[in-house]
């Protein structure tokens, strides 16, 4: 199987001590749009886009495939975190062929500083760990986010490659 399809993608919920992980809803487009128009969190993944444009490209239910969780807290959408294979034609890989699951990421500022992306990560690599056992993850992060880089750290990912993409340099980790 190449995609992270339905068919393991987890039917209910999961949920960790103080957050919940589902599928995207329609009430969830304002953090979307948040996330994305944000300066602060496309700092590291190409820019913020202009807001009136994220509003008019968003659709009612943002999000809503397999491979992307809504991280919620409270009840409201905080973040989001995707689990999808990695383009064969990009660098970075730890298998020949490529494909291997990508742990992506992106935290309403607001959210930052509380643990919470650790805690959200860590149940989502888990449950994928148990879905998929002895499937690597793999995650790209630029070398210049520290945060980013003590996550990946703390969730277990060891340094791979490193190269330049997107006109910054790179770090690419593996957790197995």
């Amino acid at each position: 199987m190449t995609e992270l399809g339905p068919d393991v993608w987890p039917p209910a919920p999961l949920k960790t001590e103080r957050l919940v992980l589902r599928e995207s809803e329609a009430r969830d487009r304002a953090a979307f749009v948040a996330l994305f128009a944000s300066p602060e969190v496309g700092a590291y993944v190409g820019g913020a886009r202009p807001r009136d444009e994220v509003e008019r490209a968003m659709p009612e239910v943002p999000g809503r495939r397999p491979g992307l969780f809504v991280v919620e807290l409270d009840g409201a959408m905080i973040g989001m975190i995707t689990l999808d294979r990695r383009d064969a034609g990009r660098r970075g890989h730890v298998r020949p062929e490529g494909g291997e699951a990508e742990l992506g990421y992106m935290f309403l500022p607001e959210a930052w500083g509380h643990g919470y992306a650790a805690e959200a990560c860590a149940a989502a690599l888990d449950w994928f760990a148990a879905a998929r056992p002895g499937e690597p993850v793999v995650l790209t992060t630029q070398l210049a986010n520290d945060r980013a880089m003590r996550l990946a750290a703390r969730l277990g990912f060891a340094e791979a490659d490193r190269f330049e993409e997107y006109g910054a340099d790179q770090w690419f980790g593996v957790r197995s």
